[in-house]
């Protein structure tokens, strides 16, 4: 176990990581990684005291109760694809993100169900015990052909596209049943779409790739198998539970299916008195999907980065429980950074509770406005409520305390190509106005007004914000006060509306001021209001 120093993080191993993983923790600023692979159920509860993250994979079981007693904890990280083993709504209500490798094992997974495919198809197994046993069936393992087949594949998504591009090289028409994939994506993959009821009795093979979720448990069930094609095979290397195991080994012993292959079980290990260890035609593997050299060395690497960048940057937008789809949040970070900076600014402005922010996007990003949203509820509300805060939690916090987020998709702006801007309401009216865009190749943040007041300034470190009247004297007079308050000025914008009339300048500052100077500078004549404002 890792000693932990003071203000260091540390990271709960739970469950074997390889070590590329293991070193990209470890390689990071403030991070202290302690393996507890070895740990039993109350040395882990007593582990998690002050811990800020803990990385599973199928073996701990992540409980309410487990939740309950890791006090400081923000992210959990599962080190595969599925978190059924993961209480994500008792995780929510804690804002602890929870981190999956969605991407790592495709191409294995994938794989393996294909193999699984052709073992049934071809009884490999039953070949392999026969010969073992000195046997010589060569006409009794008569298998099928899988070229000019029909593949049904149930479940879309990364594994079941790769399946898709396997099962067309081998000759095989394809049908598939997902409703949430657009004709556009169907056509891409050259299958045919099709009902579930339409896709059961049409296909001499089907494999399925979809969650598993309360609503889908047991989702080929008996009045599934009996509409399946008699003598086609079934496949499942996605989640244990989402075929009723009985029905199987009923459709399998009477012959109404032709054979089936396993990777995963609603019980695992597979109990010895589980109906499926008498049925025939039937291929097993122990959950082998991930089970490759290169896919656990990039699922260890993919969930260390997650949980990385979630800790030391800040960065929860790869939360499967976030409250925006997993495809809004690709490539919205500079966007999200945007709102956050932007919503301190607000929030540094405004002392009155509003009950009302419009979030505003114009750019050239769709589905940017959840992940916008959450992070602008983060940025505002940072000051205002106890931790845990994040983009897991904050606009459920947000709706808790009466705030409405209202979200806006404008037309991008000749000025800028991503803009983002915040206005708040309260019950005494409307209240402060600001906008921010993203610059140049890089999206470079920038402030570009302060209500009416137009303005470049970049969002970062300490700032002053003043207003005051448009007169002689009154720059020199400020610097003069942070000149004798040792506080080094980095940058000074001023923007004014017309002559004589109000101004409002931002100075940036490299340490924030203390009480005592900034009523100094509220003090001095000219000045209507200065106040402080920390962006990181």
């Amino acid at each position: 176990m890792s000693e932990s120093k003071d203000g260091d993080l540390r990271v709960i191993i739970a469950d074997p990581l390889l070590p590329d993983g293991i070193e990209t923790l470890r390689s990071a600023p403030g991070l202290v990684v302690e393996d507890h692979t070895e740990s039993d159920r109350d040395a882990l509860v007593g582990a998690l005291q002050g811990a800020s993250a803990l990385i599973v994979r199928s073996r701990t079981k992540v409980t309410a109760d487990l939740l309950e007693s890791a006090d400081r904890l923000r992210v959990v990280g599962r080190a595969g694809v599925g978190v059924d083993n993961i209480d994500i709504p008792a995780a929510t209500r804690r804002g602890v993100a929870v981190l999956n490798a969605p991407a790592a094992n495709t191409q294995s997974t994938a794989e393996l169900a294909f193999a699984l495919l052709l073992a049934a198809a071809r009884r490999i197994t039953e070949a392999d015990a026969s010969i073992r046993a000195g046997e010589w069936r060569r006409k009794e393992l008569r298998g099928i052909q899988l070229s000019g087949k029909t593949l049904g594949v149930i479940g879309l998504g990364r594994i079941g596209a790769e399946v898709v591009w396997r099962a067309r090289a081998f000759g095989m028409r394809v049908v598939a049943h997902d409703p949430y994939v657009s004709d556009e994506r169907a056509s891409d993959l050259g299958v045919e779409l099709a009902s579930l009821d339409e896709l059961l009795p049409a296909c001499h093979a089907i494999t399925v790739h979809v969650p598993l979720s309360d609503e889908n448990r047991g989702f080929i069930g008996r009045r599934e198998l009996a509409a399946m094609r008699p003598g086609s095979i079934l496949v499942n290397a996605a989640r244990g539970g989402l075929v009723d195991e009985a029905a199987l080994a009923e459709a399998l012993g009477s012959g109404h299916l032709g054979a089936a292959g396993l990777d995963v079980f609603e019980t695992e290990p597979l109990p010895a008195d589980s109906p499926l260890r008498d049925a025939p035609q039937l291929v097993f593997s122990p959950h082998l999907g991930a089970s490759t050299y290169e896919a656990q060395r990039q699922v260890s690497r993919q969930i260390a980065i997650s949980v990385r960048n979630a800790l030391v940057d800040g960065d929860f937008s790869a939360a499967l429980n976030a409250p925006f789809e997993a495809e809004d949040r690709d490539g919205a970070g500079p966007i999200m950074d945007l709102g956050y900076r932007l919503a301190r600014l607000l929030d540094g402005l405004e002392d009155a509770p509003p009950s009302r922010i419009e979030v505003r996007y114009g750019g050239t990003r769709d589905g940017v406005l959840g992940p916008l949203a959450a992070s602008v509820a983060v940025g505002f509300l940072e000051r205002r409520v106890d931790p845990p805060l994040n983009v897991v939690n904050a606009l459920s916090i947000a709706a808790e305390r009466g705030l409405e987020i209202v979200r806006v998709r404008t037309q991008a702006s000749g000025d800028y190509t991503n803009y983002v801007g915040l206005s708040a309401d309260s019950a005494r009216g409307k209240g402060m106005a600001v906008g921010g865009a993203l610059m140049g190749s890089r999206m470079e943040p920038r402030v570009v007004h302060v209500g009416t007041f137009r303005i470049e300034t970049e969002p970062r470190g300490t700032c002053l914000l003043i207003r005051n009247r448009d007169q002689p004297g009154v720059i020199g007079a400020v610097g003069t006060i942070l000149g004798e308050a040792q506080a080094n000025i980095a940058e000074y914008h001023l923007a004014r509306r017309r002559g004589g009339g109000r101004s409002f300048g931002v100075v940036r500052i490299d340490e924030e001021l203390p009480p005592e100077v900034l009523q100094a500078l509220n003090d001095l004549a000219g000045v209507d209001e200065v106040r402080q404002v920390n962006f990181d």
